[in-house]
């Protein structure tokens, strides 16, 4: 992705704990990206063995003459690491390195490193400042921004966890080009949402521009990446905790995190479950009278161009059901559901189970 993008700035909005969303190319390794995160004697990059060879040394010689130490941990890749496990190891570093309350937390790398590393820093002495590098576009669309960390549990997926706002999310697009057509694809999936449910005119971009997202056409990404987090900081800044307007942004997920649970974390992504469960969640949007069967093939098409799967693994409909209780939005056993009200608006609702059966029947395969 050789063409430079100036940097452009999304305030996320949470009085005396306000932070920036810096949009550019070429920005981690630059030390004046980190002029407002606070002073300290030390700082740990957490990172994981597949990106930390590509971006460590230039975060790292950034950031150099910021701390009197900067150090280095590489956690093993994956979701199927994203466990109490794999947290310890960034306690372990904390404390043999004698990391103290003003310690900077930097976490270099995708959804996993991003939620593991906030986790960390919500809990290591109470609570330590940290900066979110994310190097994935899922990451730089949706999981660094808002302060939701978490790690998963066999029996459901980031159930265990905080809410913990970062100092600073910096999103350098040029790390974009190292990504995996798989993983661009599966950070489209988090792009697509916000159409739906929040943004039909965004909807219509994407669109009209999914081939140059898929070719990594800079200024695509640049525009998707920044209205992507307005449209996050907008709905955070109202509903920080996701007491009600903020679960919106689940939309697909509930679906997509059985998938992963029922596959095995890592088995599919977590961008290509969230797809396939966009497509279930928008047949249940039909059936439940928000949307008409044109918006269903609308958002299916686009999910299909994304790369995306469009079709569920047959797990069976008694197993998606007992997964999808476990969800953090289900209450006293009920499943709860974020479904189209009306294109561009969503809503949280429940379904008959026997609703939800004739989705998965339709959805998922034999």
């Amino acid at each position: 992705m050789p063409t430079a993008v100036a940097p452009e700035h999304v305030e996320i909005q949470l009085g005396d704990r306000s932070y920036p969303i810096v949009i550019g190319s070429d920005l981690l390794g630059d030390a004046s990206s980190f002029a407002a995160v606070p002073a300290a004697a030390t700082a740990l990059i957490v990172s994981n063995t597949t990106v930390a060879p590509l971006y460590a040394a230039a975060l790292q010689q950034a950031l150099a003459g910021r701390y009197r130490e900067v150090h280095l941990l590489e956690l093993p890749d994956g979701e199927a690491h994203k466990d109490w496990q794999t947290l310890n190891l960034i306690f372990d570093a904390l404390l043999q390195r004698g990391a103290d309350r003003k310690t900077v937390l930097y976490a270099l790398g995708g959804g996993v490193v991003g939620d593991m590393t906030g986790f960390a820093a919500a809990s290591y002495m109470r609570g330590v400042p940290f900066v979110q590098v994310p190097t994935t576009l899922l990451a730089q669309v949706d999981s660094s921004v808002g302060g939701k960390t978490a790690i998963n549990h066999p029996l459901g997926k980031n159930m265990i966890g905080a809410f913990y706002q970062p100092q600073l999310v910096l999103c350098d697009l040029a790390t974009l080009a190292s990504l995996p057509p798989r993983e661009l694809s599966a950070g489209l999936a988090e792009v697509i949402k916000y159409g739906p449910i929040y943004d039909m005119g965004f909807l219509a971009w994407i669109e009209a521009n999914i081939d140059a997202l898929i070719a990594r056409d800079p200024a695509a990404l640049a525009h998707a990446v920044k209205r992507s987090c307005e449209i996050k900081a907008e709905v955070v800044g109202q509903d920080e905790r996701e007491a009600g307007l903020r679960a919106i942004l689940n939309f697909g997920h509930t679906f997509g995190h059985a998938i992963e649970s029922g596959l095995g974390y890592g088995e599919w992504l977590h961008g290509e479950a969230v797809g396939c469960g966009m497509v279930m969640a928008a047949q249940l949007s039909l059936r439940l009278g928000g949307v008409d069967a044109a918006f269903v093939e609308r958002l299916t098409a686009l999910v299909r161009r994304a790369g995306l799967p469009v079709t569920g693994p047959a797990l069976g409909a008694d197993r998606y059901l007992e997964l999808m209780r476990v969800d953090k939005k289900s209450e006293a056993g009920e499943i709860r559901f974020v479904v189209i009200d009306r294109p561009g608006s969503a809503a949280v609702r429940s379904a008959p189970d026997a609703m939800v059966r004739e989705v998965l029947a339709q959805c998922c395969a034999a």
